[in-house]
């Protein structure tokens, strides 16, 4: 959202339904379904309901949790929707069957809740499911643990010394859980249970588990000198003020942004407040996690789709208590039910991972904001390579911005050259051109670290037959397979469809005739094997890495040195510190630039100079070396001169005159439908009712760039405007005046980011 989101909205008052309601105990309650709205349930009379609260409901012939809602909602006009007055006669409204032991969800929460569907345009049942999930619709178990039994006979027991030292540590009367004891003693579990069998120990409820230690915001302060000092004084500040407003931290690679930010969280801790940072990257967690216990002393509560189902648990029940009071998370922790959140930092706010592309469809880093504004604490996004969005709100005063243009203790920014192919061309069926090659080998001879980077899984991203051009396809998607030689299949990477590489052309029959064409990954880790044999290789992307775990050991192997030469996808590029890498090789820099991609330019220089900043950052100089046929594209003259201001600058130029976001409001319909005639039958309904007016635009209906997708045929339509018109309002009536065949379907994407 470029513009600023909303205006000043009231806060829900938090206390006892209305009195009309409460006189009729009819009561509203969401489920967490795709349901328009709340329905209405009757309010047992010894059943003391509050909006918040979450109950269980009779629904058809089952039962379903869901959450009491407010009576009336507090939206701006432009993203309420119409209201329908069809309420169900009191004496026909069925009872709810009871009210859970789960912390109620707040008046704020509630009303995020409803903003979100509001301005996504879904049925805010969707967006609740986000924060009651599946695992959390059932009361919390109570902690079970052992106490010793009052006055047990020891006679009849045959006291072994692993029973003794059992009744030992019991014996100050504190109650522990059989992990605790297995830990203290070292006995088994099995000597618990003969204990308790034999009645000398008693089971206790040590009520619920809290496993969050508490961290420490004085436990280990950075020395902050000049500018970084400055920044964090601003940000703690910022959060002192008690009242909303985002800041944009920006800073070089190595800048020392996250120290800095680490002190904002330090004064939330002080005023008693939880926090909050989303990651883009799960796998960002790992290096993250070891930075925040170096300066709190403990570890924070993680949230991402990866923990299992007791983290979760635990993790919702330590947000909606309080007991967690740091949560580093994805963009989905965005929506858990914090007791008393602060402050809420979203760190590589550019990214495009932080936008959830499937089911409710929404941008973190923006609802972030607009979670921070409905309960009036800070926001802060961070970045080296800010998007253009952020820095028009910037430019527009609506966010405050602090700049670290130096990296911390005094380490150079590496130094850019652009080596341009069609002069220096690799040799016939490989990929990297002889003058990095031998920029890698001195380097590596120095015992330095080097990393080479290419956005692209797999061993080849298309393979085709020599003799009569067949090219291997995806059935269900418009898509190339990807060849991934190590498991000798081919994939596709938009629908996970896998087949085993064929002996022959399926289209011709010619054995041993299907050739690779392009690199991937695996083929330039095969080429650095054969050009550099002693090097200790270690290979970095989503296929190679199974989650945050595998991940955390391979930065580990990276820091003590056990690896000479990274190779690895877009996951390289983050935020990481790997002191003793001096050399990075971008395979191919211009990958990324094609298509008709609004941000095609804004994204491969924010990827490309988020890889270079990994480089050179402590004593050691560091040099980056960007492979490129066309040296002379705007993108790589940024990159050399190291004018990211410049760059974004030209590409605000650019977009303003065709109100572009972020200087108009867009959204994406995107219909789809299981066969291509249905799909364009839909979308030429929509386009025949498509609106118009001034500063209103439609674009399309046209094929979408993936016209098939998981066996759906797709078309797409854009609805532009200027920024002060309203987009929610204009869609709703749109798709009002359509009526859709059975089997097509049409997504709204307001404010996208992809194009595909």
């Amino acid at each position: 959202m470029a513009q600023k989101p909303f205006p000043n909205i009231p806060m829900q008052d938090s206390g006892n339904l209305t009195a009309s309601a409460c006189s009729t105990t009819r009561i509203s309650v969401l489920l967490p379904m795709p349901f328009a709205g709340p329905f209405d349930y009757r309010a047992p009379a010894d059943m003391d309901l509050q909006p918040g609260d979450i109950v269980v409901v009779p629904l058809g012939k089952r039962q379903e949790t869901g959450v009491v809602w407010d009576a009336t909602s507090s939206l701006p006009a432009d993203l309420a929707p119409p209201v329908t007055e069809k309420k169900v006669d009191a004496a026909r409204l069925r009872p709810v069957v009871c009210r859970l032991d789960l912390p109620p969800l707040s008046a704020e929460l509630r009303q995020f809740i409803d903003w979100v569907a509001a301005y996504t345009l879904t049925p805010p049942g969707m967006v609740l499911a986000m924060t009651l999930r599946l695992h959390m619709r059932a009361a919390p178990t109570p902690t079970m643990g052992w106490a010793l039994a009052e006055n047990p006979d020891l006679n009849a027991l045959r006291l072994t010394p692993a029973r003794q030292k059992v009744l030992d540590l019991l014996a100050d009367g504190n109650h522990r859980t059989t992990t605790d004891i297995t830990n203290a003693t070292g006995v088994s579990a099995g000597v618990v249970k003969e204990l308790a069998n034999a009645g000398v120990l008693r089971p206790v409820s040590l009520g619920p588990e809290r496993p969050f230690g508490q961290p420490d915001a004085h436990y280990n302060p950075p020395v902050l000198e000049g500018e970084q000092q400055s920044a964090a004084v601003a940000l703690r500040q910022t959060v002192t003020e008690n009242r909303f407003s985002v800041t944009l931290l920006e800073g070089v690679t190595g800048s020392g942004k996250t120290e800095i930010y680490l002190e904002a969280i330090a004064a939330c801790l002080e005023q008693g407040k939880q926090a909050l940072i989303l990651l883009p990257e799960i796998a960002l967690s790992a290096q993250w996690m070891e930075r925040f216990s170096r300066r709190f002393g403990v570890q924070p509560a993680v949230w991402h789709s990866e923990i299992g189902q007791r983290a979760r648990r635990l993790t919702w029940l330590g947000a909606a208590d309080g007991s967690a009071s740091v949560i580093v998370g994805a963009r989905s922790a965005l929506f858990l039910p914090f007791h008393n959140l602060g402050l809420i930092i979203v760190d590589e706010e550019h990214e495009a991972l932080f936008k959830q592309e499937e089911g409710v469809i929404y941008n973190a880093r923006d609802m972030a904001v607009v979670r921070g504004q409905l309960a009036r604490f800070p926001v802060v996004v961070v970045s080296a390579t800010p998007s253009l969005e952020t820095l028009a709100n910037v430019e527009a005063g609506r966010y405050r911005h602090l700049v670290l243009p130096t990296r911390h203790g005094g380490a150079e920014l590496p130094e850019p050259r652009v080596l341009d192919l069609r002069d220096h061309p690799p040799p016939r069926g490989l990929f990297l051109s002889p003058e990095l090659v031998e920029d890698i080998g001195a380097t590596l001879e120095r015992q330095e670290q080097v990393m080479l980077f290419l956005n692209r899984r797999g061993y080849a991203p298309l393979t085709l037959c020599r003799s009569c051009g067949h090219r291997m396809e995806c059935p269900h998607c418009t898509a190339w397979l990807v060849e991934h030689r190590n498991r000798k299949v081919l994939s596709c990477h938009y629908c996970d469809h896998t087949e085993p590489m064929p002996p022959a052309c399926p289209q011709c029959g010619s054995d041993h005739s299907l050739t690779a064409i392009g690199p991937g990954i695996e083929r330039i880790t095969e080429e650095a094997r054969q050009l550099f044999p002693d090097a200790r290789l270690l290979v970095m992307s989503s296929d190679t890495l199974g989650g945050p775990a595998a991940t955390a050991e391979a930065v580990a192997k990276i820091s003590r040195r056990e690896v000479d030469l990274i190779i690895g996808t877009q996951i390289v590029a983050k935020g990481w510190h790997f002191p003793h890498l001096t050399l990075v090789g971008v395979v191919d820099a211009d990958l990324g630039l094609g298509g008709a991609d609004l941000r095609a330019g804004e994204r491969t220089i924010q990827l490309l100079h988020q890889v270079a900043g990994r480089a050179g950052r402590a004593s050691s100089p560091g040099l980056v070396i960007l492979q490129s046929y066309a040296p002379e594209h705007p993108v790589m003259q940024a990159l050399l001169s190291g004018d990211f201001d410049a760059f974004m600058q030209q590409e605000a130029a650019q977009r303003k005159p065709g109100f572009w976001p972020p200087y108009g409001r867009l959204a994406a319909l995107i219909v789809s439908a299981d066969t291509p005639v249905a799909a364009d039958e839909a979308a030429a309904q929509l386009g025949r009712t498509a609106p118009y007016g001034e500063g209103i635009q439609v674009l399309g209906p046209a094929p979408a760039p993936l016209a098939v997708l998981r066996g759906r045929h797709r078309r797409r339509l854009l609805l532009r405007t200027h920024r002060n018109i309203a987009v929610q309002p204009i869609l709703r009536r749109w798709l009002g005046m359509v009526n859709l065949a059975r089997n097509a379907k049409v997504d709204v994407d307001i404010d996208p980011v992809s194009f595909l």
